[in-house]
């Protein structure tokens, strides 16, 4: 009998557990610091409005991670929808990514497209601001980048921004129509709690066990020992879901995390933005980055609605910060990882650009592993994610 133990409840530690559970001769123990699984991915409830710490959305190229997760969801097509960003400097909503369409409304377009027309070097550049700087012009930088990622990776310049991919929707300016993900698989659950009755199978599985409200306190990797508030629980195989340097004491200084505080409210009206716009980007100093209208995903009937906003602060461990600094002295705890031990998902990976679809991805590469008594280092599904 093969004992598994995972360090987190969210979408990669329940997916690992789903899918490991099939394996014979398993046995599961999930340890979860609260008393429900799902973490930022779980529905909420307000005013009777269903919305999660995000609004996350299923989105993938990958169509062995939609196979999996419609086995357990019936999903609906959202790949219509549309962000946009308010630009104070020019007192105009336009599409984000931005769209060629965009750059006839702006009235210093002429200088903008002679900056793009000289843009040269793009590939040599080594932080965030020389990418866009390079691609766009100083002029659309200032306009659209610089001030949002100041604000949401808490820098002081995005020449700190030097380990990432430059433009994470995809675009620097996108051609044709203006949908965000027009391009992929973009769903969402039909049903009202969303991704809830996911979660809410896991405790069902037979082998699979639940330690909620439970902490790790701290893991002998030589005799496969993990304490548990004060219970010895012990282990054959090790997935770890949150921040790797949890798991050895800080041994090399506490890796940097963005986290979020999210306000809801409620406003009269059926809706508060344009049809197919979910959400509203703000690259100005305000101290938000972000709104999103919940109905729009969750298609949830009412005379109101329901906005969420978004605002980085150090509350919480969420986002890993792109910043090599970082990203080297994550690989430093990778390296401690003996073997049979795993770390995956957005906090566990150390990676920013993991999503729901890498997750799942991840999990499906630790039950090959297992299942194929193959072991390939403690970071999975993909090249970008190995040590």
């Amino acid at each position: 009998m093969k004992k598994i133990l995972i360090i987190g409840g969210g979408f990669s530690g329940c997916s690992s557990a789903e899918i490991i559970s099939r394996i014979p001769d398993t046995e599961i123990t999930l340890v979860e610091k609260g008393n429900l699984l799902g973490a930022g991915v779980r529905t909420h409830f307000n005013g009777g409005h269903p919305f999660t710490f995000g609004p996350r959305h299923f989105l993938t190229t990958k169509i062995e991670a939609y196979n999996y997760l419609k086995k357990f969801l019936k999903l609906r097509n959202v790949n219509y929808h549309k962000f946009i960003s308010y630009i104070r400097q020019d007192d105009n909503f336009y599409n984000y990514p931005l769209n060629t369409k965009d750059l006839e409304k702006m009235p210093d377009k002429k200088k903008i497209k002679a900056e793009i027309k000289a843009a040269k070097n793009v590939e040599s550049s080594k932080n965030l601001e020389e990418f866009w700087v390079r691609s766009v012009g100083k002029t659309l930088f200032n306009k659209t980048i610089n001030d949002y990622n100041k604000k949401m990776w808490q820098g002081s310049s995005c020449k700190e921004i030097d380990s990432f991919k430059w433009s994470p929707k995809g675009y620097t300016i996108k051609k044709g129509k203006e949908a965000a993900y027009d391009d992929r698989i973009s769903m969402y659950p039909t049903e009202a709690d969303g991704y809830n009755s996911y979660f809410d199978y896991i405790p069902k599985i037979k082998n699979v066990k639940i330690m909620f409200q439970s902490v790790l306190r701290n893991i002998n990797f030589k005799t496969k020992v993990a304490n548990i508030d004060g219970k010895k629980i012990k282990f054959d195989i090790l997935i770890n879901t949150i921040a790797p340097d949890t798991l050895f004491d800080y041994k090399y200084g506490k890796l940097k995390f963005i986290g979020r505080d999210l306000h809801t409210f409620v406003l009269p009206g059926k809706f508060a933005f344009p049809k197919d716009v979910f959400f509203i980007y703000f690259p100005n100093n305000e101290k938000f980055t972000r709104l999103v209208e919940y109905k729009k995903f969750t298609r949830h009937k009412s005379n109101n609605t329901l906005i969420g906003m978004e605002i980085p602060s150090s509350n919480g461990r969420f986002y890993p910060v792109p910043f090599s600094t970082e990203q080297k002295k994550s690989l430093k705890y990778f390296k401690l990882f003996p073997e049979w031990t795993y770390s995956i998902g957005r906090a566990g990976t150390y990676r920013y650009e993991v999503d729901i679809d890498d997750c799942i991805l991840q999990s499906i590469e630790i039950g090959k592993q297992i299942r194929e008594n193959v072991y390939k280092g403690p970071r999975v599904s993909g090249d970008q994610y190995q040590v």
